[in-house]
């Protein structure tokens, strides 16, 4: 996923060098999940290839690393995990959310317009959403990384 500007500091210098090793030499282009993402689309290891059509949405899959405690500055092997945007975006729904809630919250605290309206979404699938936002990040994020 990108990095926001405002979270750049939480990462190593070498964080494109880390996400590179992970990503290709450990996992082989591959996403590792093995279902902690909770999406139940697949059994055993994510079939999803970097660089090639997605099962299922036959979107082209970015991998990309999760830090599997959500904390950016843990980057010891054990706490990441090379995963397809669609397994990574799942694994860290609960975190996404907490944190727009607490960002909203902040907004109205501080007397702040939110950026949008929630309710404008109420017709969109929440999948659909967060496969769009997804996408939108993968693509966004390979732009910026230099891949093989």
């Amino acid at each position: 996923m990108p990095i926001r500007p405002e979270n750049r500091h939480k990462y190593p210098r070498d964080w494109k060098q880390i996400s590179h090793r992970i990503r290709f030499e450990r996992a082989g282009g591959r996403c590792e999940c093995i279902g902690e993402c909770g999406r139940g689309t697949h059994s055993g290891r994510c079939p999803n290839r970097h660089g090639a059509p997605a099962y299922g949405t036959q979107s082209v899959v970015v991998l990309t690393v999760a830090h599997l405690n959500h904390t950016p500055e843990d980057c010891g092997d054990d706490n990441l995990r090379a995963m397809c945007q669609g397994c990574h975006l799942h694994y860290d729904r609960e975190h996404h959310a907490a944190t727009a809630a607490a960002t909203r919250a902040a907004e109205l605290s501080a007397g702040m317009d939110p950026l949008f309206d929630v309710t404008d979404f109420t017709d969109y699938p929440i999948d659909d959403r967060i496969n769009d936002i997804l996408n939108q990040a993968a693509i966004a994020e390979a732009a910026q990384t230099e891949e093989p």
